[in-house]
């Protein structure tokens, strides 16, 4: 990790948490080329830190950071393709790869029906929590700390997103949401309790005394499954967040018991890391998508579920 530079928040001790008006003052420098004191004490804070509060709504350094990546993304896509060409820029080329390439993979997997309707919930999971996954290796992140004139203490100023379990819950209860949507929209109620808890026997291939009886049978498969669908906000969030606070605390670490310049050993494991973390979760939704509306493609592309 690069070296860290500590500064001071000139700002009245009367209470822990600074308020909006008291982020005016101006930051003095400390102290650089010395590791910080998280890093020191072993890694970065399980929970995120509240900076300041709009309101009654505390705004912490992951939800900044999150504000950042997302305001940059928009920003850098239209400058890319706000007027697109016929030949187009190199931008251009790269955006228009991507969303053909995430385009091609989700299409065989949700179906062809809804993958032009997922195609901006995916990508946009894609992208957002690639850049996550990588603001911890952006200059400033994890390395600018807040000190706190009351406790003694230090904060970051700026920590990466998906390190914050708040974060990684909120993108999995969106992807779920929109999962919701997509099934009832393109699968329908009808053929999504089916699906659920309906008899998967054919009639004509099963002898009676066992296809009815079979009933019972798939509809406690079924609440087994009811039970799978809610726990799946829990592992997305869980996994994400996991293999991102992990990495996190180790480029820690690592600042704090190496010399200046050889945590950057662990940027290429941290990269990869964070790619293939951004597309497991984007293939996870698909796969979720399309375990109910890709039925009508499986079987000898027949039309599905109405819309």
């Amino acid at each position: 990790m690069p070296t860290t530079t500590r500064f001071i928040l000139l700002q009245p001790s009367v209470r822990n948490r600074p308020s909006l008006t008291s982020l005016a003052f101006p930051l003095a420098l400390l102290a650089t080329g010395a590791p910080a004191a998280a890093a020191e004490g072993g890694g970065v804070e399980t929970a995120a830190t509240a900076l300041f509060s709009i309101g009654s709504l505390p705004v912490t350094n992951s939800m900044v950071t999150s504000w950042v990546v997302a305001v940059a993304l928009i920003l850098v896509i239209r400058l890319a393709v706000r007027r697109p060409k016929l030949v187009p820029t190199r931008a251009q080329s790269i955006v228009e790869d991507m969303v053909q390439g995430i385009l091609n993979l989700i299409s065989p997997i949700v179906g062809a029906r809804v993958a032009k309707a997922a195609f901006p919930l995916l990508i946009g999971l894609f992208t957002f929590i690639l850049i996550q996954n990588w603001s911890g290796l952006f200059p400033g992140v994890g390395t600018i700390y807040l000190a706190d004139p009351k406790t003694g203490g230090w904060t970051e100023l700026i920590r990466p997103g998906n390190a914050d379990l708040n974060s990684t819950l909120a993108l999995a209860l969106v992807a779920i949401a929109c999962w919701f949507y997509y099934i009832m929209r393109y699968a329908g109620p009808v053929f999504v309790l089916k699906d659920l808890f309906g008899n998967k026997a054919d009639k004509n291939e099963v002898p009676a005394f066992l296809y009815y009886p079979l009933f019972v049978i798939f509809f406690l498969v079924g609440i087994i499954e009811v039970i799978s669908i809610l726990f799946r906000p829990i592992s997305l969030s869980l996994r994400l967040f996991g293999n991102v606070f992990g990495g996190e605390s180790l480029m820690h670490a690592m600042s704090g018991i190496m010399k200046w310049g050889l945590p950057v050993l662990f940027y290429p494991l941290e990269i990869l890391i964070g790619l293939v973390q951004a597309f497991v979760f984007t293939l996870l939704v698909s796969v979720y998508i399309g375990l109910i509306c890709n039925h009508g493609d499986d079987h000898g592309g027949k039309e599905g579920p109405a819309h």
